[in-house]
């Protein structure tokens, strides 16, 4: 690797900082699934209308428009613990109260005090991802961030999974809202332990010295380098394909005649266990590979496995073979498709990460993120209407066309023999 120095798999594994982000990406996770799953579920507990419970999706919005306030947590540093663990340490306090709060509604009287609170947890939720996201970028080395990136990844998720677990079974058991939401507030206590337990990430580039730097430099500083136009292309079509297939899976799997059960089984278990392995194999890949090689590997196999479910339809599906095979089949196409997407994830989060410069990493950072939204948002909702032109078969091969254009763009940002830090311009 050149550029920079090899480093051991598993003293990187074993490392304190592999741990830290394991902490810190679990509490990213938590939070947001709060608001979005297990707020749900409360309102259906009490007997709300769907057109209500629909309307409360909205209180997720502050994570689409979070680089508006991204300057401000670049530019001002609190005057405790430093400029990111301070930050992050104010809105996890915020978190914990605020979903303390939350619960103590009653949805039958308070119903707009719970949308208001909902809306401040998505805010202080999607404030501390700005934070910690700058603060992984600036924590890690180069050559530790596609394995950091990949145990923050995978712990985002068992948090999503943790906080909607522990809410739902408890529901079950019989505990009231409002206790659930206060067990859920102290779990986030892990984040506030952990960060006054790391230090504060040293940077050699100085923080904006004014508003205005803070909020208008971030884009100079990034259009000014060469290729930056292509960097923004590539973020959008790398996983574009991707995205559009895993938008009709479900629909695909329950017409092709499985149960809603052996769907979840299959993909949220199963399958859940495929994405983990493949995003944990990916970054430990990118200790020793170069992050090129990586992006071009995993953006292929991410475009063949989606093919996969394509050859499921040419099966008889009233044939013995069908009926005694089609578990297997299921899962062998699902598992390789949520692996080569893991893999896919943990080189293409590395590479939008080293694209940031550390003086504006947390308006850069917001700023790519929601960048990287903007493809499945807008793949969600042509899916449909894709699947409905072209037929399943044809759609997957579609589907994993769409991936061309990416790799094209890789021609230009990442050639095959790039190094890493040939990748990584901006400091």
């Amino acid at each position: 690797m050149k550029g920079t120095q090899k480093i051991s798999f598993w003293r990187a594994l074993l490392s304190w900082k592999m741990l830290v982000m394991l902490s810190l990406g679990f509490i990213s996770g938590f939070p947001f699934y709060v608001i979005k799953d297990v707020l749900k579920a409360w309102m259906t507990d009490s007997n709300l209308d769907l057109a209500t419970i629909g309307l409360f999706s909205g209180v997720s919005l502050p994570y689409t428009w979070k680089f508006i306030w991204s300057p401000f947590m670049d530019r001002y540093v609190p005057p405790f613990l430093g400029r990111r663990r301070g930050w992050i340490l104010i809105t996890q306090i915020a978190l914990i109260g605020l979903i303390a709060l939350l619960g103590q509604w009653n949805p039958a009287t308070s119903l707009w005090w719970i949308a208001l609170t909902a809306v401040a947890v998505a805010f202080f939720s999607a404030s501390q991802d700005i934070v910690l996201d700058a603060f992984r970028r600036e924590y890690l080395q180069d050559e530790e961030l596609g394995l950091g990136t990949a145990i923050w990844s995978n712990a985002w998720r068992f948090g999503m999974y943790a906080s909607v677990g522990v809410a739902f079974l408890s529901a079950d058991a019989g505990v009231g809202w409002g206790q659930i939401h206060l067990f859920l507030a102290a779990l986030m206590g892990i984040g506030v332990i952990t960060i006054l337990l790391v230090p504060e990430p040293k940077v050699d580039a100085v923080p904006p010295r004014s508003l205005r730097e803070a909020v208008v430099m971030p884009f100079v500083d990034f259009f000014k380098r060469r290729g930056a136009i292509l960097v923004l292309t590539f973020i959008l079509f790398y996983k574009l394909g991707d995205n559009i297939a895993s938008a009709m899976n479900i629909p695909f799997i329950l017409r092709q005649g499985f149960t809603k059960t052996e769907y979840f089984v299959i993909v949220k278990g199963i399958g859940v266990l495929c994405f983990f392995g493949g995003a944990f194999l990916g970054g430990a890949a990118l200790v020793k590979m170069r992050l090129s090689v990586a992006l071009w590997i995993f953006g292929i196999l991410q475009a063949v496995s989606t093919i996969g479910f394509s050859a499921l339809v040419f099966f008889d599906h009233q044939s013995e073979t069908w009926a005694e095979y089609r578990l297997i089949l299921l899962g062998g196409v699902v598992c390789f498709e949520l692996l080569a997407s893991g893999l896919g994830q943990s080189a293409f989060a590395t590479y939008v990460a080293l694209q940031t410069n550390k003086k504006y990493t947390a308006t850069q950072f917001a700023l790519l993120t929601s960048l990287m939204a903007v493809p499945g948002t807008i793949g969600a909702m042509a899916s449909g209407y894709m699947a409905e032109y072209y037929g399943w078969s044809l759609f997957y091969v579609v589907c994993a066309l769409a991936a061309i254009p990416g790799l094209l763009v890789l021609l230009k940002i990442a050639p095959w023999s790039a190094s890493n830090k040939q990748l990584s311009e901006v400091k």
